[in-house]
């Protein structure tokens, strides 16, 4: 009994339901974070279910802070087809922990920032009251 063809979403379509444009989705392709897509007789490009899956695994890393090169990194690692966990898991533990540092930086600087605003606050305060005081 032969398999059922999958569907295939078309491009358009695709960019308009994950909020993205169409030229997003043909620069991942023209970078190699993505296979080539399917193409319709008129030339249209489609994407089967594991295409969309990727593109979405794509807009969360990014959603993470994860870059393209990075992502390249990884997709040079991690074969769809050969899916190795025990390569890729290694890596993408290492390049989270790298931008949980990042975020942890972050942090330090934005709460250090959140002091000096608040004690510059207190200063004009405080200034504002001894000038309305005299």
């Amino acid at each position: 009994m032969p398999k059922p063809q999958e569907p295939l979403i078309q491009i358009g379509k695709l960019a308009k339901q994950l909020g993205i444009t169409t030229r997003t989705i043909r620069y991942y392709e023209e970078i190699g974070l993505m296979g080539p897509s399917k193409r319709s007789s008129g030339g249209a490009r489609s994407y089967n279910r594991d295409d969309v899956l990727r593109i979405k695994f794509i807009l969360k890393l990014k959603e993470l802070g994860i870059s393209l090169k990075e992502m390249l990194t990884l997709a040079d690692t991690f074969d769809t087809y050969n899916q190795n966990f025990d390569t890729i898991t290694p890596r993408v533990l290492e390049i989270l922990d790298l931008h949980i540092g990042k975020v942890d930086d972050k942090i330090a600087n934005l709460s250090s920032l959140r002091d000096d605003i608040v004690n510059y606050r207190s200063r004009i305060a405080e200034l504002l009251q001894s000038q309305s005081s005299e």
